[in-house]
């Protein structure tokens, strides 16, 4: 992650030109760095597990059909999390890269292309900050701190929201990022947060990382994170199991 990181992601930092810059609809911008980076960790962890399934947000971009393997053994990769802080040319911008089986992540790494910071977990092994073990430690603000996403609900869900959630919570802006969101939620500056949009490459390693740091990441009705349930929607992450309960009662009011 830290050589695809040095050797494409940075050099192209505020340097890029209006070429180097596409949009995949939506305000979901594509760079030469996303492509370039991907197509590198496609090859070193070919190199690592020959053979295995990879499924990378912009190979399944140009071809869907890439999704299906997500219920096989795989590599998830975000090449460039953040994408549209990296196109803007400021932080915060990461790599997730996960490894699933059955549906379920079994290893993720997070890395921070700018700090260096290197989040890694496997399921039962706990979670990990640059090779020191961590647990997610909330905030001890009240009310809790809240990052909640309202792009991609709909009108009817962002209104719910503002109204039966929001007031309980301490508001703060969202990065953006899943890579920085998710250490955001185990290292004492954020509590809770909501997502609505779940795809794999976003939330693999961030969902096992929060879970092994001692926090908790789950569908709001309480069902584990499946990274090959890419038709789904919403997920609620929390510091604790107890912030996490808060949050779902509220949600389950809306």
């Amino acid at each position: 992650m830290e050589r695809v990181t040095d050797a494409t992601i940075l050099p192209r930092f505020r340097k890029l030109t209006s070429g180097d810059v596409e949009d995949k609809g939506g305000n979901d911008p594509v760079t030469i760095a996303d492509r370039d980076a991907e197509k590198r960790l496609r090859e070193a962890l070919y190199a690592i597990e020959p053979g295995l399934a990879f499924v990378g947000e912009e190979a399944a971009h140009d071809d869907p059909a890439a999704l299906d393997r997500l219920s096989d053994d795989c590599w998830i990769v975000d090449p460039v999390d953040g994408t549209r802080n990296f196109a803007a040319g400021h932080a915060p911008f990461g790599m997730l890269i996960a490894r699933a089986s059955g549906g379920f992540t079994q290893s993720g790494w997070i890395y921070d292309c700018l700090t260096g910071r290197f989040c890694a977990a496997h399921r039962g092994n706990g979670a990990f900050v640059n090779d020191e073990k961590v647990t997610a430690n909330p905030s001890g603000r009240t009310p809790p701190v809240a990052a909640i996403s309202l792009v991609y609900m709909d009108d009817a869900q962002r209104e719910a929201t503002k109204r039966h959630i929001e007031p309980n919570y301490e508001l703060v802006d969202i990065p953006y990022c899943a890579a920085e969101q998710y250490p955001r939620l185990a290292l004492g500056e954020n509590d809770v947060s909501i997502f609505e949009r779940t795809l794999a490459w976003d939330h693999a390693a961030g969902t096992l990382w929060l879970e092994e740091a001692g926090g908790k990441a789950a569908r709001p009705d309480g069902s584990a994170y499946r990274v090959d349930e890419h038709g789904r929607t919403g997920l609620i992450g929390a510091a604790s199991p107890a912030l996490w309960d808060d949050l779902a009662r509220l949600y389950a009011e809306m």
